[in-house]
């Protein structure tokens, strides 16, 4: 018998899960992972094996609709027919904010769900459907332990100063702070820069994707991020606007241009990338079209993180390596070159071959703070997090 754990990332519409063995030391090992998209109009099912080869699918037909408790049902069910000898002993999920009360991965029992769903009105775009994931597995598998991992907890080790905003204290007492997002990648991050480069304690790394965000990190503890509040200052990312000055808001309101909803929906879904384009939410579009307009968007992408990273190499009072993760980050050769010509001030001299094959080190010998692409694995941190809870409270 395998006991394995079910690491759940659950969507608006899509559920995606990875299964890992329990008993496999401070790396987990990934058994099989998947997804099931379209879980409102077409939902389809895959599985993958560790290899990314296609083990199975299945596909319930155009109009057809299912809910996260039958995604949950119907994943676990194959896993435990399908898999030899698999029995699931606990669930993982990604849930993007904590608050004040989770500042580490936590077993979710007694209210935490309840208090974890009042925090959806801060966070709309992830935190219900993170939630409604965890609601659904107590529903269907409620003899399942499962722990929440959050997105925020990363960065409570930033300074005060650095999560707090110059609003008065009746208005922070309502949860506005600066909480930091995409923290289970930057969790990640740090230990592999404790592995990779040792003696590196400036870190600046960039976490760009669709969502993206840098983290500036002094002895493997974040100082301070770019996403603040929600999902949506910082960077510019695929379809969000990254930082917008709060009185275009107002004025777009008072001239009616929109109202509250289809402002939130313009500022998260149509915005970024694609909104200054016009053209695409996706970089590899936009660096192979030659417009000004795609031109455009991704100068701008890398305006922003020079800017940020010149902030952030002030703060750490110098920089001894950059990261770069996730999709665009650990691809796009070209989005890295840029970004590294312009942050040669800080010593940092680009390999360009190295670069060209996606490094993992893409700096010179004699650059003067390291540069590195290292792809990023949040399913693999949110299962070592939950074996470790589990383990903790002697349910494993």
């Amino acid at each position: 018998m395998t006991n394995a754990i079910i690491v759940i990332n659950s969507g608006s519409t899509s559920l995606k899960f990875g299964t890992y063995r329990t008993d496999s030391g401070e790396d987990p090992a990934l058994i099989c992972r998947g997804q099931i998209d379209e879980m409102r109009t077409a939902p389809t099912f895959v599985a993958r094996d560790r290899n990314d080869r296609e083990l199975d699918t299945h596909a319930w037909g155009e109009g057809n609709t299912i809910d996260h408790g039958q995604a949950l049902e119907f994943v676990i069910n194959w896993l435990e027919s399908n898999v030899a000898g698999l029995k699931v002993v606990g669930a993982g999920h990604r849930i993007v904010l904590g608050g004040t009360r989770y500042e580490s991965p936590t077993l979710i029992e007694g209210d935490v769900l309840d208090y974890l769903d009042g925090l959806s009105i801060m966070e709309p775009s992830h935190q219900p459907y993170n939630v409604a994931g965890a609601r659904a597995m107590a529903k269907v598998f409620g003899h399942l332990p499962q722990v929440g991992c959050f997105d925020t907890s990363f960065h409570r080790t930033m300074p005060d100063v650095a999560q707090t905003y110059a609003v008065p204290a009746e208005v922070l007492a309502h949860g506005v702070r600066h909480w930091g997002y995409h923290g289970i990648s930057y969790d990640y991050i740090s230990r592999q820069v404790k592995k990779r480069i040792p003696g590196a304690r400036r870190v600046i790394a960039a976490h760009l994707g669709g969502g993206a965000s840098m983290c500036a990190m002094l002895d493997g503890k974040s100082m301070d991020t770019t996403m603040g509040f929600a999902g949506l200052s910082g960077l510019p990312m695929a379809t969000r606007t990254g930082d917008l000055p709060p009185e275009v808001v107002f004025y777009l309101l008072r001239i009616k241009a929109f109202n509250s909803d289809s402002l939130e929906k313009l500022l998260y879904n149509k915005s970024g990338l694609l909104g200054l384009s016009g053209l695409s939410s996706d970089m590899r579009t936009l660096l192979e079209n030659k417009s000004k307009e795609a031109k455009r968007a991704v100068e701008y992408f890398v305006y922003q993180i020079v800017k940020y990273a010149g902030a952030y190499a002030a703060l750490l009072g110098g920089l001894d390596a950059f990261v770069f993760t996730a999709g665009i980050g650990e691809n796009s050769a070209l989005i890295r070159e840029n970004v590294c010509k312009q942050l040669g001030f800080l010593g940092i001299e680009l390999d360009e071959t190295s670069n060209s094959g996606n490094g993992p080190k893409i700096s010179t010998s004699a650059s003067k703070a390291s540069v590195w692409v290292i792809p990023t694995n949040e399913e693999l941190m949110i299962a070592s997090h939950t074996i470790a809870v589990l383990g903790t409270k002697g349910i494993n």
